[in-house]
């Protein structure tokens, strides 16, 4: 096998991390994280002897910020699913605004939302190639 100078180097430590983030959306992931924690906390909130949870809404309030978690690790981990994750995502941060006290006081649905856009819209790095590509007009005889 023949190996090309740049394979026969073997990368810096420092280099691996770099290219590892830069082949997935980490930022959008690690939003969608942070928006389904503070929904999280939001629901957990005591205020003295104060604490409801009432049937469904109970259950919305624990399910809805895990699924947005969950949805943050799989778009950092499986980056070729991340518009199916986003997607989902975004259904889910718009529809915590009535399940999850107003999405976590907006603040969890504003990151949870902007997280979901940025795994949508993310793509990933262009594969860079050595030679350069030369028109057919630009070559002369």
């Amino acid at each position: 096998m023949l190996l090309t100078r740049r394979e026969a180097r073997a990368p810096r430590p420092e280099r691996r991390g770099r290219s590892w983030r830069r082949e997935r959306p980490l930022v959008g992931g690690i939003l969608l994280i942070l928006g389904g924690l503070v929904m999280f906390g939001s629901s957990q909130l005591d205020f003295g002897r104060l604490h409801i949870h009432l049937g469904i809404e109970g259950l919305q309030a624990v399910v809805i910020p895990l699924l947005l978690v969950v949805l943050g690790a799989l778009v950092i981990a499986t980056p070729a699913h991340r518009i199916l994750y986003g997607v989902i995502a975004l259904a889910t941060s718009v529809y915590s605004i009535v399940g999850v006290n107003l999405g976590g006081f907006l603040i969890g649905f504003v990151l949870s939302a902007i997280g979901g856009i940025l795994a949508v819209s993310w793509m990933p790095p262009a594969a860079e190639t050595k030679e350069a590509i030369v028109p057919d007009e630009a070559v002369t005889r």
